[in-house]
């Protein structure tokens, strides 16, 4: 099993990946939000001059966001200041699309530009296309230093819903990432990937979590226990943004609907931010903090179902059920800019004792 830690990507975050390193984590993922966050690539590109060997990964880019041959040139130029350690990770977009008031982009944009990207990382040609345009491009000087294009860039696609999870097997991607802590849904998407064409191996699939390391006192409901789980157990309640109306959360399982009703009814719907611009406060704290009108919505019921919180023993079971479903990789939200001690703590009393 490999370990990795999901940052809110923050410039200085290359100190938080360097201590990941340290404690044994494989692998450091980076958002692609570009309105909440820092740049991504920027960021990367330090945690690869400060790091030795955990492998650095997009989580996610989204499609169209950036023309597919900008991102091939970012990749390829974080695999020349990291050889074989990135991992290109992409998806059509939940926060950094509707945090402009956009919606997600379609699949076949997905399709499109890893096409793209797959040739020009790999030193090909690719056919590149801007509306009725076709154009056939490459990297002119890929042996200059300016690019690696010699080591494998892997594909990953970020996929929950059931079309995009088939669209990990329809275009072979080397990773499929899911927000999930429940064995059911990953034993349940890997048949779905498999029977869309994929060969089934090598496929490296990515569990998130939102996780907590219980101390000895603390509960469920603990104030420490709630900063750290609470940005990421409130994803399950967040809604998109529509000018026509604003859906309950579609994020939510069946039995969070009661809640993420109330939250959009009392909470979203109540905002004071004009319904053209609502889409901005919405997605203000998104995954860093809890806004105060949200915190009565931090039930127990909420924080069970969407995080792993427990004794080092107790999460460990739990992760051990999703490698039992075919999870080969599990990663840890981070919810603020300072990770230390999330990944100390997670460090020690999981990775440690896997």
């Amino acid at each position: 099993m490999d370990f990795g830690v999901s940052f809110p990507t923050y410039v200085r975050a290359w100190e938080d990946v360097r201590r990941a390193e340290d404690y044994g984590f494989t692998h450091a993922w980076f958002d692609d939000s570009h309105m909440c966050y820092s740049d991504i690539f920027c960021t990367m590109a330090l945690a690869a001059e400060h790091s030795t060997h955990i492998k650095l990964g997009t989580f996610v880019v989204i499609a169209g966001n950036r023309s597919a041959p900008t991102v091939a040139t970012a990749m390829a130029t974080l695999n020349e200041l990291a050889p074989g350690r990135v991992i290109f990770g992409i998806g059509t977009g939940f926060s950094a699309r509707n945090v402009m008031g956009m919606p997600a982009q379609p699949l076949s944009v997905v399709k499109e530009d890893v096409a793209v990207f797959r040739d020009l990382v790999a030193g090909r040609e690719a056919s590149y296309s801007e509306d009725e345009r076709m154009r056939d491009i490459r990297f002119l000087h890929p042996e200059m230093g300016f690019i690696n294009v010699r080591d494998p860039i892997p594909v990953y696609v970020a996929a929950n819903a059931p079309k995009a999870i088939r669209t990990v097997g329809e275009i072979k991607a080397e990773g499929w990432i899911a927000v999930t802590n429940d064995p059911v849904f990953v034993r349940h998407g890997l048949s779905e990937i498999k029977s869309a064409g994929h060969p089934g191996k090598p496929l490296d699939t990515v569990a998130l979590v939102g996780a907590c390391v219980l101390r000895p006192g603390e509960k469920l409901m603990s104030p420490r226990v709630l900063e750290r789980t609470g940005p990421w157990a409130l994803l399950a309640l967040h809604t998109i943004w529509t000018p026509e109306e604003i859906p309950v959360g579609p994020f939510a399982p069946p039995v969070l609907y009661d809640l993420a009703k109330r939250y959009r009814d009392e909470c979203i719907l109540k905002m004071e931010t004009p319904m053209e611009k609502r889409f901005q406060e919405i997605h203000l704290g998104h995954l860093i903090f809890v806004k105060p009108q949200e915190r009565r919505f931090l039930t127990e019921e909420l924080i069970k179902e969407t995080t792993c919180v427990g004794s080092g023993p107790q999460i460990i079971e739990k992760l051990k059920a999703l490698e039992e479903a075919g999870a080969t990789s599990i990663v840890f939200r981070i919810t603020s800019t300072d990770a230390r001690e999330t990944i100390s703590e997670i460090g020690r009393e999981i990775v440690a004792k896997y």
